[in-house]
């Protein structure tokens, strides 16, 4: 679905490089990393923004000579709301006309992200709130039909019952595979089945979360950090960890059920780490 090769982008310095990089159909990633770590500039290369050195193929084609063909068939809510100064009700009779959707879909999801869509049909889209924005983006990319669905930090400016209805929203597409950017791994868990994670542009972290009896074993961890960190210390320590005489070195143990909980504490993290393996050692005890 997804094929990257020695993919790099370079702005004043490297942002992406060298990264490679295979999404198959029915995966659901999280794509995590501090602010900076490449996360936005992956997504918009996959998408055909922007130019780039080595090779990206999206459903076998090449997103920036094939981008009409290959945005057919992803739907993508973005990090930044577009400035479009058409009415709402402009822009939805518009995105379904061009992607094949109804209007109707994106009322009924708008509802569920507990916006009254009535109340902004005759206003521009760029003078709403930052929600309202995200909610009719949001709208959109899941009123329609496509093979990928690609959300860059999705549940940004949303109140708490619109984060809710939107995670219930993600959870009952189980037709596309799914690309989700977030800081929060712990609000996407639920969701995923493979977890990424980007630091200065490179993959630093590529797990895959399975179901069932994996769920039931005990995964040995050894950490390696470039420093110690009292923050980071303390953390581990939570967790059971221990360290060697320089507090870089780490040694733990992880219930599988509780893998991506882990994961999720180590990506506000991301900049310490230099160096992460997780191994099976036996099936977990009550």
């Amino acid at each position: 679905m997804i094929h990257l090769k020695n993919v790099s982008k370079t702005y004043r310095k490297k942002v992406l490089g060298t990264l490679s990089l295979d999404v198959q159909a029915g995966e659901r990633i999280a794509l995590v990393g501090a602010n900076g770590a490449g996360k936005t500039t992956l997504i918009r290369t996959i998408l055909g923004q922007l130019t780039y050195e080595g090779v990206v193929r999206v459903f076998g084609l090449e997103p920036r000579t094939q981008r009409e063909a290959v945005l057919s068939q992803i739907a993508f809510v973005p990090q930044i709301a577009p400035p479009l100064r058409m009415p709402v009700g402009e822009l939805l009779r518009f995105s379904a006309e061009v992607s094949g959707a109804a209007v109707a879909d994106f009322r009924a999801i708008a509802s569920r992200l507990n916006l009254a869509i009535d109340d902004v049909l005759a206003q521009p889209f760029s003078k709403l709130s930052g929600g309202q924005k995200q909610k009719i983006l949001i709208a959109i990319a899941l009123g329609r039909s496509a093979r990928l669905l690609i959300l860059d930090e999705p549940a940004a400016n949303l109140d708490p019952e619109a984060r809710r209805g939107l995670f219930s929203l993600l959870a009952e597409r189980n037709d596309v595979a799914m690309l989700i950017s977030s800081h929060r791994l712990d609000e996407v868990a639920d969701l995923v089945n493979r977890v990424l994670e980007l630091d200065q542009g490179l993959i630093t972290l590529d797990e895959r979360v399975s179901t069932g009896s994996d769920l039931e074993t005990v995964l040995a961890c050894c950490i390696r950090t470039v420093r110690s960190e009292a923050a980071f210390s303390k953390a581990l320590h939570e967790w059971g960890f221990s360290e060697d005489d320089s507090s870089t070195t780490w040694q733990g143990r992880v219930r599988g059920a509780d893998r991506l909980r882990f994961l999720g504490m180590l990506s506000r993290y991301s900049g310490l780490l230099n160096d992460l393996n997780l191994e099976r050692v036996m099936e977990a005890k009550e």
